[in-house]
């Protein structure tokens, strides 16, 4: 298992909370990568902070940015994946600035199983179209 998998897994069923209080553990993301988490809510798309954070945890590159996008631009494109390895997805429009990261765990047929932050506002796996594929990238 990949040191990104190990790290990330041990955020696992992490959550945003309901209502005017923010979770500390979804707000350390955005402090320990640099933002003022007084400012973030929980609510705050934090897919890429969360990514960031394990990717700092493990003293590899990282954005900076809270957008999934961002890391398009980070590591190399790889068109064989490996567990761990960074999954950007596009949201809305494939053309848009809106997207999903996250690290790769598997695949099937029609789907891309990603562990990940702020997937159904929680650190899960959980699985994504292939048709939703930017790209997959290696940072190791």
């Amino acid at each position: 298992m990949s040191e990104l998998i190990k790290t990330a897994l041990t955020q696992y069923g992490i959550e945003e909370w309901k209502g005017n209080i923010d979770n500390p553990e979804v707000i350390k993301y955005f402090d320990d990568i640099g933002f003022d988490g007084k400012t973030l809510k929980d609510e705050t798309a934090w897919c890429s902070a969360f990514v960031n954070w394990v990717c700092m945890m493990c003293d590899l590159p990282y954005t900076k940015k809270l957008n999934a996008r961002s890391w398009l631009d980070v590591g190399k494109e790889t068109d064989s994946p490996e567990q761990g390895d960074i999954v950007v997805l596009w949201r809305g429009d494939r053309d848009g600035w809106k997207g999903h990261v996250g690290f790769y765990v598997r695949e099937s047929e029609s789907n891309i199983y990603i562990l990940g932050g702020n997937q159904g506002n929680k650190v899960q796996i959980a699985p994504y179209s292939k048709s939703r594929l930017l790209k997959y990238i290696r940072i190791k």
